[in-house]
C-alpha cells in the first residue's frame, strides 16, 4: 500500500534539546563565533583524537581553508574523486589550481589509488579523496607517495580506518555539519589536523583579523568562515545523542541488507568488514537488465509511492561547467557507468523502523511489476 504522507530522505533528527540549546545561545548573547564553538572544537578532537580541530563555516569551507592553508594555487593541481558533491573539485578551483580527476574502484566508489600514480605530475600539490556514504578510502597507498592529502570526510564523522578514527591521520581532515549529516547542526565544518603550522594558518584564515576591540592585526588575507556559537550549541547536542542515532541507522542498514538480498539487480555499495562504516547514505546500484528499470526510472517510481531519494553522486567531470573547462579530461568509465546507476535510499535517525518497511515494500512491489 502506498504510503499516506512523504517519506522524506534524510531529515535531521533534532528534537527539545537542540530547540533548547539554540534559546540558551540566544540568551548567553553569543550569536557569532564563542564559548560555545570552542567547546565543539574540544570535544571533536577528543572524539577524532585529532591534536587539533577548527570550526568554521561549511565543509566546503573546510576543504577550502586547508588547501589555502598549503599554499596551493595557481599552476597546483590537485587529484580527487569525480563521484562527490561538486564541493570538492569547487574548492580547487576557488583556490586557482586545477582539478585532476581520476577514476573509481567498482566496490565503493571511492578513488582508486591504483590509478592515482599515473596521474601525478611536477605540478601535483595535494590529493583529495572522498570517504563516499560513510566507508574510508584506501589510505595506506595514497599515503605512501608522499603527497599531502586532504580528505574529504563530509559523510565520515564516525568513520575509522584500520582501527584508526578519522581525523588525525592525514595532513587535515575535513568535516560538514550540514542538515543532513550524521552530526547535524544546519551548517558548519570542521578541520582536523595533528600538523600546527596548518592549524595556525587556518585559524588565520577563517577570520579577517586577530586580536580583541578595536586593537586588531591583519597578517594574511583571510575569509569570513567562522562557525556561530548558535550552530555549535545544536552540534553539541548532536554529538551527545550520536550513540542513540547511530544505533538507529544501524538498524536501518541490517533492515535494508535483509529486506534487499533476494531483489534481483539491485546490490548495495561494498563496506570493507576491516573499517568502521559512517552509515551515512545506503547506496544501492541498479542494473536496468536484471531489475527490469534503469536507476531513473525506479526513482520515479518510487515517487509516486511517496518515497524520496537521492543520487550520490553524478560524475563532476560530466557537469556543464567542468566538461567545459576541461575538455581534455579523459574518460572514467567506472564512475559514468556508476552515474547512471547509483541510487541512495532514505535513512536517518529520525526513520522509524517502519519507515524503511514501506521504502522495501515499495521496491518489492516495483520490482514485481517490472519483473
Amino acid at each position: 500500500m502506498t504510503r499516506e504522507t512523504q517519506l522524506g530522505f534524510q531529515p535531521p533528527a533534532i528534537g527539545e534539546e537542540e530547540i533548547e540549546a539554540v534559546a540558551d545561545a540566544l540568551r548567553s548573547g553569543w550569536l557569532t563565533t564563542g564559548p560555545r564553538a570552542a567547546l565543539l572544537e574540544e570535544r571533536m578532537a577528543e572524539y577524532l583524537e585529532a591534536r587539533h580541530v577548527l570550526a568554521v563555516a561549511s565543509g566546503t569551507a573546510a576543504m577550502h581553508l586547508a588547501l589555502v592553508a598549503l599554499g596551493v594555487g595557481p599552476g597546483d593541481e590537485v587529484i580527487t574523486t569525480p563521484i562527490t558533491w561538486p564541493a570538492t573539485a569547487n574548492v580547487v578551483v576557488h583556490a586557482g589550481a586545477t582539478p585532476v580527476f581520476v577514476d573509481v574502484r567498482e566496490s565503493d566508489l571511492n578513488l582508486d589509488p591504483e590509478l592515482i600514480p599515473a596521474a601525478v605530475t611536477e605540478r601535483t600539490k595535494a590529493i583529495m579523496p572522498v570517504h563516499l556514504a560513510g566507508q574510508p578510502c584506501d589510505l595506506d597507498p595514497i599515503w605512501e607517495l608522499g603527497i599531502p592529502v586532504i580528505e574529504d570526510a563530509a559523510h565520515a564523522a564516525e568513520s575509522a580506518y584500520r582501527g584508526r578514527k578519522l581525523g588525525g591521520l592525514s595532513t587535515a581532515t575535513c568535516f560538514s555539519l550540514y542538515a543532513t549529516k550524521n552530526i547535524a547542526a544546519g551548517e558548519g565544518g570542521l578541520v582536523s589536523t595533528n600538523d600546527d603550522a596548518v592549524a595556525e594558518a587556518i585559524r588565520n584564515l577563517r577570520l579577517m583579523r586577530r586580536g580583541d576591540g578595536s586593537l586588531y592585526d591583519l597578517t594574511v588575507p583571510g575569509y569570513k568562515a567562522n562557525l556561530s556559537d548558535v550552530l555549535a550549541a545544536i552540534a553539541l547536542v548532536q554529538l551527545d545523542k550520536l550513540p542513540e542515532h547511530t544505533a538507529r541507522r544501524q538498524r536501518q542498514f541490517e533492515l535494508y541488507d535483509e529486506g534487499l538480498a533476494d531483489l534481483d539487480g539491485i546490490e548495495p555499495l561494498v563496506r570493507d568488514p576491516r573499517d568502521t562504516h559512517a552509515l551515512h547514505l545506503y547506496v544501492v546500484r541498479i542494473d536496468p537488465e536484471r531489475f527490469g528499470l534503469s536507476r531513473d526510472e525506479l526513482q520515479r517510481a518510487l515517487g509516486e509511492e511517496r518515497i524520496s531519494t537521492s543520487i550520490h553522486f553524478l560524475p563532476v567531470h560530466r557537469l556543464t561547467w567542468y566538461r567545459e573547462r576541461f575538455p581534455e579530461q579523459s574518460s572514467l568509465p567506472v564512475a559514468e557507468r556508476a552515474g547512471g546507476e547509483i541510487l541512495s535510499l532514505p535513512l536517518s535517525p529520525a526513520h522509524s523502523e517502519e519507515d524503511i518497511s514501506d521504502v522495501l515494500e515499495a521496491l518489492c512491489r516495483i520490482h514485481d511489476r517490472a519483473a
